[in-house]
């Protein structure tokens, strides 16, 4: 399975971006995909998360401001909404994917970079 993010970008505050991230796989493969983000000197944090249920789940951070959604499709694709960007959303985005088969475990995508400036 491989993960291809995508979307990253410099804005202001204020400004809105929409990150892809294209799969080679269903969404009926996963259990769970969501986007992590890591922001220079800090731990890898959980943004935002969709079940296979489409359970949603945020970030206390990011609520009201981002959306998470996804297609589903042969080859799924997970978005992120992020909209009223603020400077601390600058990071490395990163979207992940939980395998339903628990010998798979989890897949990542490579990181696209969100530079927030004020």
């Amino acid at each position: 399975v491989q993960l291809q993010a995508s979307g990253g970008g410099s804005v202001q505050t204020g400004g809105s971006l929409r990150l892809s991230c294209g799969s080679s796989a269903s969404f009926f493969r996963f259990k769970a995909m969501g986007w992590y983000r890591q922001a220079q000197g800090k731990q890898r944090e959980l943004v935002a998360s969709i079940t296979i249920d489409g359970d949603t789940n945020y970030a206390d951070s990011v609520k009201a401001r981002f959306t998470i959604s996804r297609v589903n499709a042969k080859n799924t694709v997970l978005y992120l909404q992020m909209n009223n960007l603020v400077p601390e959303d600058t990071a490395v985005y990163y979207c992940n994917a939980e395998s339903i088969w628990a010998d798979e475990g989890e897949y990542w995508g490579q990181g696209t970079l969100v530079t927030v400036s004020s």
